[in-house]
């Protein structure tokens, strides 16, 4: 598994962010080929401190290579144009293959 993780600092309007990215971009990134699965969060809160992010995004791939295909596909380059339509402060994108632990 491969997994990409997107983080979101504060926007200048919280509820257009929420607004747009549940309705349009969401479903666009859900279109993704190869994307396994996906979670979000809103409104991220820090543990004793505020957060330095307002949401966070995890998709699921089977590899590197799958997500790099899915992201240079056509359906990839519009998830990526949408971004700015919503995240006022930018995005940060992490990508790894997770380690599992018991």
């Amino acid at each position: 598994m491969y997994r990409m993780t997107v983080l979101y600092p504060p926007p200048t309007d919280p509820d257009h962010f929420r607004e747009y990215y549940v309705n349009t971009h969401l479903p666009l990134a859900a279109r993704l080929p190869g994307l396994r699965a996906m979670r979000y969060s809103l409104d991220v809160s820090g543990a004793g401190a505020e957060s330095p992010y307002f949401a966070i995004f995890e998709g699921e791939f089977d590899s590197a290579e799958a997500m790099a295909a899915a992201m240079s596909s056509p359906e990839g380059k519009a998830v990526a144009a949408d971004v700015p339509n919503y995240a006022s402060g930018g995005a940060q994108i992490l990508h790894f293959a997770p380690i599992e632990g018991s």
